[in-house]
């Protein structure tokens, strides 16, 4: 097997074994005391290029935790954080995460912009996996109403390469021929979604 294959069958059985026991809200809102200087009270960032994880979809944050532990994607900020979560943590944290209301979005202030953008996630079809409302499922990113310049920085490292993890293979493919016009107004069009 390859050393790709072989990371990809650890990491799936990872998540499994995490998957595999009820989580625990309560315990995962204790936990997430590491994660409120970056990304804010109650899973709402008020940090620039730092998502908002409030009503993310709980295996998503499972995935993106296991992801970081492993270092098959890699964030110097994380790192001190990732070390200090064991299985049962990161299912906690996926189960808080999941269970809270996301940001309220803000008004749309430029609607031909959101056309735009509206029209690039047809064209990319983008609802074939953050489905038509944006929020996501199960190991599928909640989009809708995320933090613009995040979700920016997101495109724009999905189609650099530069993220990995996950369904990086299918975002490179979405990211990569969009333009930097295209990205601009998809990321206002899901931000104000």
């Amino acid at each position: 097997m390859r050393h790709g294959a072989a990371a990809a069958s650890a990491l799936a059985l990872a998540l499994m074994s995490i998957s595999a026991q009820a989580a625990d809200v309560e315990a995962g809102k204790a936990k997430a005391e590491l994660c409120v200087g970056c990304h804010g009270e109650n899973g709402i960032s008020q940090t620039e290029n730092i998502p908002s994880l409030a009503g993310q979809q709980d295996q998503f944050i499972q995935w993106q935790l296991v992801f970081f532990r492993a270092g098959t994607r890699k964030n110097e900020a994380m790192k001190p954080i990732i070390d200090q979560l064991n299985n049962e943590d990161i299912r906690n944290l996926g189960a808080y995460f999941a269970s809270l209301q996301p940001a309220k979005s803000p008004p749309d202030d430029n609607p031909d912009l959101s056309k735009k953008g509206a029209e690039a996630a047809a064209g990319r079809r983008c609802a074939s996996c953050h489905l038509d409302s944006y929020a996501g499922t199960k190991g599928v990113a909640r989009v809708a109403g995320q933090r613009e310049e995040y979700l920016v920085k997101a495109l724009h490292d999905y189609k650099s390469g530069q993220r990995v993890g996950g369904s990086q293979a299918a975002m490179t493919d979405v990211a990569y021929p969009l333009s930097d016009e295209e990205i601009t107004a998809l990321a206002h069009y899901l931000a104000h979604l």
